[in-house]
């Protein structure tokens, strides 16, 4: 993943939603961030530029190539227990698609609401709709796919409040359910699974079409898409 993170059209196209989101949702000068799941740090140089950026961590591998990086310090840390921060200290937190790996989903979004300042938000992405499920999601470790409904009940299970919610990744929806579909009824699955940058061409048009949707980020639901976005508050 890190070596593909800065060309990968998913990658950008996701950065490009969560940048354009931080710009609706949030003063977007001198903000105390924290990117909880960071992974391999692909986020953090777009994150810093709206504040002082830190990342956490769980894997030890990935926690070293993010702070290879230089642009922020990197913790390890473990939802929801074990959060090396304090409470009411940070005005983001960004978690994408982090939650779906994590058993005790509520509780966990209650730790990290705790670490909210005022006025604070948490800008998160899931994967979408159960019926995608695939080998992909077992072998990145998904427990689950969320729904709006069942991600509105979780953040409200949590003591959070939904200041936006939509489905994303929306265009290429259609393509994605009809290929896991048949891969099901056939009785079919990747049993190799590699992300890879497709062709330029393919690559630049991907992104181009994903990252299209920041358009209409904070103005309009969209009903359906392969993961979803949701801003959240105390």
């Amino acid at each position: 993943m890190y070596k593909i993170e800065g060309s990968h059209w998913w990658f950008r196209g996701r950065r490009k939603i969560v940048e354009t989101t931080i710009e609706r949702y949030l003063d977007t000068s001198g903000l105390s961030i924290l990117e909880a799941g960071c992974g391999t740090g692909g986020n953090l140089e777009m994150l810093s530029k709206f504040g002082k950026v830190a990342g956490m961590e769980l894997n030890d591998h990935a926690r070293e190539l993010a702070k290879s990086r230089g642009v922020a310090q990197i913790y390890p840390g473990r939802l929801p227990d074990q959060l090396p921060f304090d409470m009411c200290s940070t005005d983001l937190i960004v978690l994408l698609d982090v939650l779906e790996h994590i058993g005790p989903d509520v509780d966990s979004l209650a730790a990290l609401g705790q670490l909210l300042k005022k006025n604070g938000r948490i800008i998160m992405t899931v994967p979408a709709f159960p019926f995608l499920w695939s080998y992909h999601d077992e072998c990145h470790h998904h427990r689950r796919r969320y729904t709006r409904k069942s991600l509105q009940n979780v953040i409200a299970e949590a003591g959070m409040t939904v200041e936006y919610i939509s489905y994303i990744n929306s265009i290429l929806f259609p393509v994605v359910a009809l290929v896991r579909i048949l891969q099901r009824l056939r009785g079919r699955n990747m049993h190799k699974e590699e992300i890879a940058v497709p062709p330029q061409p393919v690559n630049r048009l991907l992104e181009k079409l994903f990252g299209m949707e920041k358009a209409v980020i904070g103005r309009l639901r969209i009903p359906f898409g392969v993961s979803l976005l949701a801003v959240i508050k105390k």
